[in-house]
């Protein structure tokens, strides 16, 4: 699944909500709505950082007027989340009976599962 657009600014965690371009040729910044697909020499930015950007001297900013949304989820990301589901949920294949487990060379301790996460005992 892919994860959400972060914000371009150094060290902010939020989603993007925002994309801004620059038109160099008109002197203008102009911060949208996040557009589909990230694109090189474009910026993600969260809402703050959206509505707070200032442009040089000389440039003007063109800014939407309405509320930013975060974008909705994908039927990608829908279907891609619901296969992780599945595949977290499907019990794990257990080797047939006599079999020695190999992952475990010492048989003395007990070990737990649960689901992806072993408990691994402490050495002696």
């Amino acid at each position: 699944m892919r994860s959400p657009r972060r914000c371009s600014r150094n060290g902010c965690p939020r989603q993007a909500v925002a994309t801004l371009t620059y038109v160099y040729n008109e002197s203008t910044a102009v911060v949208g709505p996040l557009a589909a697909f990230a694109e090189p020499h474009t910026y993600d930015l969260c809402e703050p950082h959206a509505r707070s950007l200032t442009a040089p001297r000389g440039w003007d900013v063109v800014r939407h007027e309405g509320e930013f949304e975060p974008p909705p989820p994908t039927t990608d990301d829908l279907v891609a989340l619901a296969e992780a589901v599945r595949e977290a949920a499907r019990p794990a294949p257990r080797p047939p009976e006599g079999t020695p487990d190999r992952s475990h060379p010492d048989q003395s301790h007990s070990t737990g599962r649960r689901g992806h996460l072993r408990v691994i005992p402490p050495n002696h």
